[in-house]
């Protein structure tokens, strides 16, 4: 009896093992339990690249996570200003076996500039800043040097939330954890153990929108020295809390959080980061760990809050004003903006190490969408867009092309196939797999390269397309990228 009681137990114990494998698998979730499930199962077979051939099938999330090497991802979709649904897919952790649950959070990297965003204005809203102000006024534990390149033009709070304040420093890289961390202000001069360059002038501000991650981490320090706060605390207190984000931080390293919750990030080919995760003591950049969920909350009160129907942080005024373009058309304060067939969407992307993510929010009708996976690699998130955007109807959003293929000789294919330069230091390398041509930029997954005509060839992924260029005696000399523009490649190999 006691033999088969153990054997029993084991069972039981076996069973639920399997339930866990499953719900990571197949992604259930009980937020998905009460909405239209038809719906739910149509976006997760619809997934279609920016271009599609004729009679080509969608494909379903877990045959494109495969494809792509991602362990986890989690999505969530808005609705007339609800939360219709969110569901978790995938490994949180691959070799612990934790499952992507809703409440699982994932590195938000740069869409960590929205809620930064939110928390500048609400300074301005309180009347402790001026936005419009030169930045030094507010900077007391540290002043922003300007040289000869700012043209003796003062940098404001507006410049730096819109990226028009010509300054350096894209992005960051982060810190493997248990390494020696740099202070907010080594970052912001370049000095070790910073491993970014120094936040400096890189053009007078004013001229036009540049990204610079620098930029927003000066906003950081700004914060800390009018609050006299931590950020993660003030952020919290003043805009996490009460949009009802209570699962979310910007705490770097995130101790306040149990550590099965935060997901393990991974690169291109599925190996993990070392150390899981890296530390971003720029915070107000790329520090903000959170979930599909908790960003809801956040696309719906901006929505509420520019038609003045809630003002849990922001009141109408001032979200009108963070969602209006500065100096172009696109860069408002802390957000994008971009009309899709007649729809405006506020919108932000972001990639830190081992993660990507995407949000979109309409400024009317109170729809949206959260993407959120644990890789470098972020290719599935607009096939899923597109299958959302085609099931729910968002106007724009659906961004899917159909293409024609025709047939191309191997023997042409084969003379395609090298290397092409495209910049000192990134190359596409062509190769040929019986009659498929595929191409791999450096340091980036391989995808396949579909013939439109005998020289030029498109990509399903993204919207791009490849032609082949030969000289007068018919060798090939380079390549054209048609990617946001005409980009020449000359071939090296």
């Amino acid at each position: 009896m006691f033999v088969f009681y153990q054997i029993a137990i084991r069972m039981k114990k076996l069973v639920s093992l399997l339930l866990t494998l499953m719900i990571a698998f197949f992604g259930l979730s009980s937020s998905a339990q009460t909405v239209d499930s038809l719906k739910v199962k149509a976006v997760e077979n619809g997934l279609e690249g920016a271009l599609k051939s004729e009679g080509q099938k969608p494909w379903s999330i877990q045959e494109r996570m495969t494809y792509y090497h991602i362990k986890g991802l989690s999505i969530a979709v808005i609705c007339n200003y609800k939360l219709v649904w969110a569901k978790g897919y995938g490994w949180a952790d691959d070799s612990l076996k934790i499952p992507v649950t809703t409440q699982t959070l994932f590195q938000a990297a740069s869409l960590s500039k929205s809620l930064n965003s939110v928390g500048v204005l609400k300074l301005l809203q309180d009347k402790k800043l001026d936005i419009y102000a030169d930045i030094n006024n507010y900077l007391s534990s540290w002043k922003f040097p300007y040289d000869s390149l700012s043209k003796g033009k003062k940098i404001s709070m507006a410049n730096l939330l819109s990226h028009t304040g010509g300054l350096t420093v894209h992005g960051f890289d982060g810190y493997e954890r248990g390494t020696v961390l740099p202070t907010l202000q080594q970052v912001l001069d370049g000095q070790k153990p910073a491993n970014s360059d120094p936040i400096r002038s890189m053009f007078a501000p004013g001229l036009k929108s540049e990204y610079s991650g620098g930029g927003i981490t000066i906003s950081q320090e700004i914060v800390t020295d009018i609050t006299h706060q931590p950020y993660d605390k003030f952020m919290y207190e003043k805009v996490l809390k009460p949009m009802g984000m209570t699962s979310s931080t910007y705490q770097q390293p995130p101790n306040d959080k149990k550590q099965e919750l935060l997901a393990t990030g991974y690169r291109p080919d599925g190996a993990a980061i070392k150390g899981r995760y890296h530390i971003y003591p720029e915070q107000a950049a790329a520090g903000l760990w959170t979930n599909p969920t908790d960003l809801s909350k956040y696309i719906i009160e901006t929505q509420l809050a520019y038609e003045g129907r809630s003002s849990k942080v922001l009141n109408q005024q001032t979200t009108k004003l963070r969602l209006t373009p500065y100096l172009d058309k696109q860069a408002a304060l802390g957000v994008f903006l971009t009309d899709l067939d007649g729809t405006t969407y506020f919108r932000h992307s972001g990639a830190n190490e081992g993660f990507r993510s995407d949000y979109f929010g309409s400024l009317e009708g109170g729809n949206g969408l959260v993407i959120m996976v644990n890789s470098d690699n972020g290719q599935i998130m607009p096939e899923i867009e597109n299958a959302i955007a085609r099931v729910y109807g968002f106007k724009g959003l659906y961004q899917s092309k159909l293409v024609t293929t025709t047939s191309v000789a191997d023997s042409v294919l084969q003379t395609y196939t090298g290397e092409y330069e495209l910049v000192p230091g990134f190359s596409i390398a062509v190769t040929r797999e019986g009659g498929h041509l595929f191409g791999q930029g450096t340091g980036q997954p391989k995808f396949e390269l579909y013939p439109e005509t005998q020289t030029k060839f498109f990509l399903k992924v993204v919207d791009a397309k490849m032609e082949f260029i030969k000289d007068d005696k018919g060798q090939v000399i380079k390549a054209i990228l048609y990617q946001n523009g005409e980009h020449e490649a000359k071939k090296v190999k």
